[in-house]
């Protein structure tokens, strides 16, 4: 992925960057927009580097050094002042990030000693993401205004959501070829273009088929598809923003009162799996999560549930 216009170019540190971010791209076939942040931290961090502190030999960098630069974050990274601060989780990509590349130095000898070793990350503290009560959820999807013209198209893109979990990029590229309607499955490529095999209920397996079947063949006489299963009004992909706006819309008319985006179908689905008594590496599997870590966030949001109903029904709550 090669961007723009690069302002390193002449920074004899750029060309570790370049090789880092080659094999990224190639080898561990990282999305554009994970590749994309990647590119900019370690921008600014070589920039810092060698503009701020003289340095030009990847050996040279010491731990002192790139905790000058991140005690700079702020500042360095963001000139508008109305911005006080800087998100906890921004600070501990950009350690991430960093402490990538050194080891990717490292890996291929490029650099003989690893100065991001022993650095410290900022603690994170973990917040229960925002989710959804089944009624809720039922809502949306009820209220949607089937005398529009791509109602029938909205109804199923709310029910695949909240019915499969997915993220909303892996929405908006879902192939016709990976519908496995008969089966009541859907095939999606993920994170890293990992494949995996998602049930989809009955309920938005109607929707999806109604859609297939009624609207989306004059959809597709329109444009050129590229065999995406969800179009626009043009018949092409749809936009995440797309996306985001018929959320909104029909949260609006269904009268809730909280921020819901793609993402929080996706925590709805998993919570209510796991409060249904699903096991966790199913769920797992499901979203496509690669460590199992990352889906136990969920068990919380299941125990934060039951104290609020204990606390709220219990005579001496």
């Amino acid at each position: 992925m090669k961007s723009k216009k690069d302002q390193n170019t002449n920074n004899p540190l750029w060309e570790y960057v370049s090789e880092y971010l080659s094999h990224l791209q190639y080898e561990r076939r990282l999305s554009d927009n994970t590749l994309i942040s990647y590119r900019y931290d370690l921008n600014k961090y070589i920039e810092f580097l060698y503009n701020s502190l003289g340095i030009s030999d990847i050996n040279s960098i010491k731990r002192t050094h790139i905790e000058n630069f991140t005690n700079t974050f702020d500042k360095y990274f963001f000139h508008d002042q109305t911005r006080k601060s800087i998100k906890a989780s921004s600070l501990n990509r950009l350690y991430s990030t960093i402490r990538g590349f050194h080891q990717f130095l490292c890996l291929l000898r490029l650099s003989t000693d690893d100065p991001s070793q022993l650095l410290t990350p900022p603690r994170l503290t973990k917040k229960i993401p925002v989710t959804l009560q089944v009624e809720e959820i039922n809502r949306i999807i009820d209220v949607v205004n089937m005398n529009k013209k791509y109602a029938v198209r909205d109804q199923a893109i709310l029910s695949s959501l909240y019915a499969t979990g997915i993220r909303v990029s892996e929405l908006i590229n879902l192939k016709i070829q990976n519908l496995i309607l008969a089966e009541g499955l859907i095939r999606v490529f993920g994170k890293g273009n990992k494949e995996r095999i998602i049930p989809i209920g009955i309920t938005a397996l109607d929707h999806i088929k109604l859609y297939l079947k009624d609207l989306r063949p004059k959809m597709l006489m329109i444009g050129r598809s590229t065999g995406n299963v969800f179009l626009n009004n043009k018949g092409g992909k749809l936009s995440r923003m797309s996306i985001w706006n018929i959320i909104h819309e029909n949260t609006v008319r269904a009268g809730i009162n909280k921020q819901v985006s793609p993402h929080v179908f996706r925590h709805s689905f998993a919570t209510h799996l796991l409060e249904g008594g699903a096991d966790l590496r199913s769920v797992q599997e499901m979203l496509g999560h690669s460590a199992i870590t990352t889906t136990q966030i969920y068990t919380n949001i299941d125990k934060t549930y039951l104290k609020e109903i204990h606390k709220q029904y219990h005579p001496r709550g």
